[in-house]
C-alpha cells in the first residue's frame, strides 16, 4: 500500500476490512514498522523536540492545538505538528495556524527551539498520504488514521503527544506505543485533538520504555470558573491564541498542567 502497489479496489477492501475486523497492537506496530521505514525523518535542531499529529479539527469548540503547540514553544521546545485535512465539516489546526502566519513546510525540516513546524502528512509519505484520503471516498476512518496518531518523524528519541477518541483505543493505543518503543503522553482527546480540553482536566498517561502509568486522572465535570474562549473561527481562533501567548489572557489550567507534563518528560 505505501509503495502505491495496489489497486484503488484493492485499498478500498483493505481499508473496509480492517474497518470491520479492528487491528489488533501487533498488527499496528507492523504497519508503524513499515511507515518508520519509509517516512521522511529529520534530526533535532538543538531542542528537545515534541510532536503532535492533528488531524481531527473541531466542531463544537475552539481547536487549541496551536496554542499547545507555541506555547510549548515559549518554553524553549522545538515542536513538530505533522496535519492534514481530513474532515472537511471541522475546523483544523492547520487552518487556525495559517492566520498565526505558521505554513506547512514546502520541504520538512526539523524545528529550532522555540519554534513549531507544521507538516502535511504528503511530505512525510505520499503513499501513507494517500491512505488517508480513500475516506474522502469511502466515508470511513481506516488504519492509516489510528497510525498517524503514533508517527513521530523524527531519527532521536523524541516525545509523542497525543491521543485516543473511544475509551476502547486507551488500551489498544497504549499497547501499540509500548511495543514500538516510542515515548509518549497519552490522554482522552478533545474532539479527536491532543490538547487538553479547557473546559476539563483529562487523564494523562505517560508511555515508556515498554511501560505506562497515569500523570493524573480526570476530573469530573467541569471546572468551577470556565476559561474564556474564542468563538468557533480559524481567526477568532488564532486571535485568541496571540492574546493568551501575549499574556492578556490566561492560558486555561487544563492547558497549563499538561504543558507541566509534558516539559518534565521531554527527552534528555
Amino acid at each position: 500500500i505505501l509503495d502505491d502497489k495496489v489497486s484503488d479496489l484493492e485499498l478500498g477492501a483493505f481499508c473496509i476490512a480492517m474497518r470491520v475486523k479492528g487491528e489488533t497492537p501487533d498488527e499496528m506496530a507492523g504497519f508503524y514498522d513499515a511507515v518508520q521505514s519509509r517516512i521522511h525523518k529529520v534530526s533535532a535542531n538543538g531542542a528537545p523536540l515534541v510532536v503532535i499529529p492533528s488531524y481531527n479539527g473541531a466542531r463544537k469548540m475552539p481547536v487549541l492545538t496551536p496554542l499547545l503547540a507555541l506555547k510549548l514553544a515559549q518554553h524553549g521546545v522545538g515542536v513538530i505538528i505533522h496535519s492534514n485535512q481530513t474532515e472537511a465539516k471541522r475546523i483544523s489546526a492547520m487552518s487556525v495556524l495559517a492566520h498565526l502566519d505558521v505554513w506547512a513546510q514546502a520541504q520538512f525540516e526539523a524545528p529550532a527551539a522555540g519554534q513549531v513546524a507544521l507538516v502535511h502528512t504528503s511530505q512525510l509519505h505520499k503513499g501513507l498520504d494517500r491512505l488517508l484520503r480513500v475516506r474522502e471516498t469511502l466515508a470511513l476512518r481506516n488504519s492509516g488514521h489510528s497510525l498517524v496518531k503514533l508517527l513521530a518523524p523524527t531519527h532521536q528519541p523524541s516525545l509523542l503527544v497525543t491521543s485516543y477518541t473511544h475509551p476502547e483505543y486507551l488500551h489498544s493505543m497504549t499497547e501499540t506505543l509500548k511495543l514500538v518503543g516510542q515515548p509518549a503522553l497519552l490522554m482522552r482527546a478533545t474532539e479527536g485533538e491532543a490538547v487538553a480540553n479547557p473546559t476539563r482536566s483529562p487523564a494523562i498517561d505517560w508511555i515508556c520504555e515498554g511501560q505506562n502509568s497515569r500523570l493524573q486522572e480526570q476530573t469530573k465535570g467541569t471546572l468551577s470558573e470556565l476559561p474564556q474562549l474564542p468563538d468557533m473561527d480559524p481567526l477568532a481562533t488564532a486571535l485568541y491564541t496571540q492574546r493568551v501567548l501575549a499574556g492578556e489572557i490566561e492560558l486555561p489550567s487544563p492547558i497549563a498542567e499538561q504543558i507541566q507534563h509534558i516539559l518534565r518528560h521531554l527527552p534528555k
